[in-house]
C-alpha cells in the first residue's frame, strides 16, 4: 500500500497549492486533486492501494505564526513594488528570500516527520 500525505501550502497571501508526498515521490498542484493526480502518474501501476492523509496549513514548530505573518507582509510589499515597476529594498528582499527558504525547509521537515510517523 502506498501512503500519501497531502499538505496545503501557502504560496502567497490568498493563494494556496497542495503537495502530495510518498516515500519516494512528490507532486504539487493548484488543488488537492491535481496534486494527487500528478503524484499518481509517477507511481508504478502495481501500487494500486493508497492511504492519503490531509494536513491543514497553520503555524507549527517548523514555521511559526510570526514567520507566516512576516512572509505574507513581505509578499504583499513585493507584489506592490513589482506592479509599480520597482523592487524591494535589499534588506527586505534578503529577508523575503530567507523566509521562503525557511518555509521550504519547514515543508520538507513536516513531510519527513509524517513519513516517520507512517513507517
Amino acid at each position: 500500500m502506498t501512503k500519501v500525505a497531502l499538505f496545503e501550502e501557502a504560496t502567497s497571501p490568498g493563494e494556496t497549492a497542495f503537495r502530495a508526498v510518498t516515500a519516494h515521490n512528490q507532486a504539487v498542484g493548484r488543488t488537492a486533486g491535481e496534486a494527487l493526480d500528478a503524484l499518481t502518474s509517477q507511481l508504478p501501476r502495481e501500487e494500486g492501494d493508497s492511504l492519503i492523509i490531509v494536513r491543514n496549513l497553520g503555524p507549527d514548530r517548523f514555521f511559526t505564526a510570526e514567520q507566516r505573518q512576516r512572509l505574507e507582509q513581505l509578499m504583499a510589499e513585493w507584489r506592490s513594488a513589482r506592479d509599480a515597476g520597482n523592487s524591494l529594498r535589499p534588506d527586505e528582499q534578503s529577508e523575503l528570500e530567507h523566509l521562503i527558504d525557511a518555509e521550504l525547509r519547514a515543508a520538507t521537515e513536516r513531510a519527513a516527520e509524517l513519513l516517520r510517523e507512517l513507517t
